[in-house]
């Protein structure tokens, strides 16, 4: 039995490799793009400061789960407790220390913004300009430059490892930088769409834009 394992392992290896051996970054985005209908995973994102002796700072850190088109719940757990849920109809900001909840049409809020590459439709051509941009801190990057001017990002870099967006450079009109991170990514999860019905917390206020 041994050898027939240590064969199929390697096969499997083998069947593997080639998905992403000699893809560009922007094959990966786009593979995952369309493959990746639903995934779940821990963030972490702050500003980048200083030259070439950059920190991070104002870092924050928690969860997310999506389902494509449009349902996505982006939770910050520290520093402090904060949820963004869409349901592909609209947008709901839980601000747990306020027990307040902001309600928007989510329309086409998508569009050009760094949520659209994670959770909007497979069409990333349609809202930005796309290219390889080549190799640093263990990524494969793709440049997404918004084609709308209606958004605070100038641009935007996606980190690609292994077909997955492991990390992700936001820079926006004020010259300010900012970094997030992904872990413990998991791809087409099962996820019920009763996941993203978004329930008022008792006692909260509640804003419609």
């Amino acid at each position: 039995m041994r050898p027939f394992l240590s064969k199929a392992i390697a096969m499997a290896l083998f069947v593997l490799i080639p998905a992403f051996a000699g893809a560009t970054a922007l094959d990966q985005l786009k593979s995952f793009s369309t493959n990746a209908r639903s995934a779940k995973g821990e963030f972490s994102q702050g500003q980048v400061k200083g030259g070439d002796k950059a920190r991070i700072t104002n870092v924050a850190s928690g969860t997310f789960i999506f389902s494509r088109p449009g349902k996505f719940i982006w939770a910050y757990k520290k520093p402090y407790e904060q949820v963004l849920q869409a349901d592909s109809v609209n947008l709901y900001i839980y601000d747990r220390d306020l027990n307040q909840v902001t309600v928007k049409k989510l329309g086409n809020a998508l569009g050009s913004s760094p949520a659209a590459i994670l959770f909007g439709s497979n069409d990333l051509e349609k809202n930005f300009k796309l290219r390889n941009a080549g190799t640093h801190g263990g990524y494969e990057w793709v440049e997404a430059i918004p084609k709308t001017k209606d958004t605070p990002f100038e641009k935007i870099n996606i980190g690609m490892k292994n077909g997955m967006p492991e990390a992700m450079e936001l820079y926006d009109s004020l010259g300010q930088l900012s970094l997030i991170k992904f872990t413990k990514f998991t791809k087409n999860p099962p996820v019920s769409a009763s996941t993203f019905k978004f329930v008022t917390p008792k006692g909260a206020d509640v804003f419609r834009n």
